[in-house]
């Protein structure tokens, strides 16, 4: 283990967190917030001091290997989160390090899960820096700090393997860096356009780039306390709806977009299988929630919409979809475990894997019948080797006994099955809200401290697939150091 190296890296993510923290900073400033700017001017100097401190000695072997990228990955966002918390807690804002805590790691791993019951009167600075998280861990820590950063030859693929969601990573171009650039151009573009576009719409300023920010990352956290539904605008509902779809896609496909390779895009199964999943359950749920609103067009709007936030795992909402129907409730909650695509911002379990494991059921039952026929497993036309295979089904399995014992330690708190349940599914998927206690119109506050915490960890799990978490809790990955 390259201790030396990964404290190098955690001192430069740390410095860039503490340069990151100065645009909230300058909005506390600018809206005459002093106890804000305050507490944002002391994160900045802690971060800067903690992070020149771990790089004030360089390593002379700059070598990464897989084991340092789980590592670097999975301290980078506990010690970012850590960090990132002290404005909260600093200007006051929100009592209690703990909630502190768990609404900077939601913010980060884009969950939007709050413990804040009222939203509308905090300072606007926090409240942009609520919604900056979510842009910054969007499309990852570590892809920022190789975007920006030299960190050594391409062994730093491991970091943007251990950090990128799905079952498989892939370089767009020859050299990692120039693919963490290329993939950060492609979401600052769709970012703007966003902007642009609420802003078309009427949209204040502010707040177009908040809610973009929001839902680039496709977080969730808003600045009105009915979410999206506060603004009660049609035409700011679909803008959302179409970016929120289009942040939920791998941003590969973008790549070939731009390389006009219209044939391979549409080849893509996941993608087809996106499309479809998202239709066919917009279609589903308009037909069984048309009777609750006067038109149809509501219907579809409304469905569209909170069926986007939810396989997004964005989060927003413009109706309490707890009161919905049980047939559009059940469809929601299987959304909410899928997820969106391999190497899109959202979270879930993804519609890779959920393709993969449906060939490899597929595979078993014609093994069962024909024992001796050879089937591959296939996706896109190509196959799928076999490590990647047995890496789904081991991922499958983890993220069920997670599932199974977090939800066990939250029952402690003694609250409704429902509520129990959900809360930990929909932060293992980074998705927001869930149903009764903690569905779209309320928040996470009443847990414990303890629950909270366990929580925390479920989002980070989501957010770093399990296994960079679960590393650190390792003990042979800590042995054998070198300079």
């Amino acid at each position: 283990m390259n201790f030396n190296m990964i404290a190098y890296i955690l001192g430069n993510i740390i410095r860039i967190e503490g340069i990151l923290l100065a645009i909230p900073a300058f909005t506390a400033f600018w809206y005459k917030e002093g106890q804000a700017a305050v507490a944002f001017i002391a994160t900045i100097t802690a971060c800067l001091i903690v992070g020149a401190v771990l790089v004030s000695r360089e390593p002379k072997n700059k070598r990464i290997y897989g084991r340092e990228g789980f590592v670097v990955v999975a301290l980078s966002w506990i010690v970012m989160s850590l960090l990132g918390a002290l404005p909260f807690y600093l200007s006051g804002t929100i009592e209690g390090y703990i909630n502190c805590f768990f609404e900077t790691v939601s913010g980060f791993t884009t969950t939007g899960a709050t413990i804040l019951t009222e939203i509308e009167g905090l300072p606007m600075s926090i409240l942009f820096w609520r919604s900056f998280t979510h842009w910054i861990g969007g499309m990852g820590i570590l892809v920022f700090t190789l975007a920006i950063m030299p960190l050594g030859d391409d062994r730093t693929m491991y970091l943007m393997k251990a950090e990128a969601p799905g079952p498989m990573v892939s370089k767009l171009v020859p050299k990692v860096k120039s693919t963490a650039e290329l993939l950060y151009k492609m979401y600052i573009a769709l970012t703007l356009i966003e902007m642009v576009l609420l802003l078309l719409g009427g949209m204040p300023l502010f707040d177009s780039i908040v809610n973009a920010f929001s839902t680039a990352g496709t977080g969730g956290f808003a600045i009105k306390n009915a979410s999206i539904a506060g603004y009660d605008n049609a035409y700011f509902e679909y803008v959302i709806t179409g970016f929120m779809l289009l942040f939920g896609v791998n941003f590969n496909l973008y790549y070939l977009m731009i390389l006009k390779d219209f044939k391979n895009i549409w080849k893509n199964e996941e993608l087809r299988y996106y499309i479809g999943i998202v239709f066919a359950s917009i279609a589903l749920i308009t037909v069984n929630i048309y009777h609750m609103y006067p038109t149809l067009e509501s219907a579809f709007r409304h469905a569209a919409f909170q069926v986007a936030a939810i396989v997004t795992t964005t989060g927003f909402a413009t109706a309490n979809f707890d009161l919905w129907p049980e047939f559009s409730k059940t469809l929601i909650f299987c959304l909410t475990i899928l997820g969106a695509c391999a190497g899109s911002t959202g979270g879930g379990i993804k519609v890779s894997r959920v393709i993969i494991l449906g060939k490899l059921a597929y595979r078993e039952v014609k093994r069962i019948v024909h024992p001796r026929s050879v089937n591959l497993i296939k996706l896109d036309g190509a196959k799928v080797e076999e490590d990647i295979v047995c890496g789904v089904t081991g991922y499958i399995v983890v993220y069920l006994l997670l599932l199974l014992g977090s939800f066990i330690l939250i029952s402690f708190d003694n609250y409704d099955f429902t509520t129990s349940l959900t809360s930990v599914v929909t932060c293992l998927g980074n998705v927001g809200p869930g149903f009764a206690k903690v569905g779209p119109e309320e928040n996470f506050f009443f847990f414990s401290g303890f629950s909270k915490l366990v929580l925390c960890f479920d989002m980070l799990l989501g957010r770093l697939e399990i296994f960079p978490i679960i590393m650190l809790f390792t003990p042979s990955i800590w042995k054998k150091s070198y300079m």
